[in-house]
């Protein structure tokens, strides 16, 4: 099928819905199936910021909370929220009791969070179902602290994730008429990197850094990549509205059509994802007065500081040291053998 016949435009309010059994399918099928590989790597860069504060939002079933959880600091708080309490549910009750974290929903276009609160904010596949994108953006950075990260991913085109696109042919064969086009339409439906950093860099985040990973997701049979996408996502309820067979039947089919493809027992295919990382505003002081803090590094220079660059917590810090045997006594400058500016 042509990518054109694919990405339709409207995007009905049932995408965003996951209740009633999608929640637990998605987390015993789809979760292993194509999400656990892209937890770890954010659950990494997230964890190499070392945040006090955290927030998640969409964080469906949890999975990055399971990944992320272990690796931040005991004093750490963790807020994770979605907008279906279903999917929470499932996702605390994967979890397990740990005082850090906080459980709660949340519309990310309207987060019930103050100002400047997080040190990182992360979503995992889930920008790709907000309404209005830069309002979402601009609710993260108006809760991060000056300096924070917001880091999240997205799913390449259909065509680059063979199972969803395999899924997808194998419904359009059975509806030929109207085929549920829900993952052509929205998890697949926001690849265009320009498109996503202009989204991005219009709610206010500099520094945006974009980087596209592929892995190869397995699963045990074609019939649990079946169900993972017929039962465990809101396509249920659109191959469901349309009558016919039924939804196991039309499972039953698709699973079929993936093993003609795949083979029988354990199968394999490819999928790509977009990971973008971006920051709010560098320290205010900085900004505000740019000509003091270049005049300030000059003098530093002057006097024999050595100038080094590198990353902090999202941040890019200027970390100067003085040579051995320098006085450091400058009124302006203070007596500590090192400065670090916070950008």
């Amino acid at each position: 099928m042509p990518a054109s016949d694919k990405l339709p435009s409207d995007k009905p309010a049932g995408d965003k819905v996951f209740a009633g059994s999608v929640p637990a399918v998605y987390q015993s099928h789809m979760v292993p199936l194509i999400f656990t590989h892209y937890a770890a790597d954010i659950a990494d860069r997230v964890a190499a910021t070392t945040p006090g504060s955290v927030l998640e939002i969409a964080a469906g079933s949890g999975v990055v909370a399971r990944a992320l959880a272990p690796k931040l600091a005991t004093t750490a708080r963790y807020h994770i929220t979605d907008l279906n309490q279903p999917m929470l549910d499932v996702a605390m009750q994967a979890q397990g009791a740990d005082a850090r974290l906080h459980w709660q929903t949340a519309d990310a276009q309207a987060l019930p969070f103050e100002d400047g609160t997080f040190d990182c904010v992360l979503c995992q596949f889930g920008a790709m179902f907000f309404p209005d994108r830069i309002k979402a953006y601009a609710e993260a950075k108006r809760v991060l602290k000056p300096g924070g990260l917001f880091v999240f991913n997205v799913w390449d085109r259909i065509e680059e994730n063979a199972f969803a696109d395999n899924v997808s042919d194998a419904l359009a064969a059975i509806y030929t008429d109207n085929p549920p086009q829900f993952m052509a339409r929205t998890p697949h439906g926001y690849h265009d990197t320009a498109a996503i950093r202009r989204d991005v860099s219009a709610a206010g985040f500099t520094s945006v850094t974009i980087e596209t990973l592929s892995a190869t997701s397995r699963a045990p049979s074609a019939h649990h990549v079946a169900t993972a996408y017929c039962q465990g996502t809101p396509m249920r309820s659109e191959i469901e509205s349309r009558g016919g067979a039924g939804l196991q039947a039309v499972t039953d089919r698709v699973a079929d059509a993936l093993a003609q493809r795949h083979g029988q027992g354990e199968v394999s295919g490819g999928f790509h994802g977009t990971d973008l990382l971006g920051h709010s505003d560098r320290n205010p002081l900085v900004q505000r007065h740019p000509v003091f803090f270049s005049q300030t590094l000059g003098r530093c220079l002057d006097r024999g500081w050595k100038f080094e660059r590198v990353g902090c917590s999202g941040h890019d810090r200027i970390s100067l040291s003085s040579s051995p045997g320098l006085s450091t006594r400058n009124p302006n400058l203070g007596a500590a053998p090192a400065k670090s500016f916070i950008l």
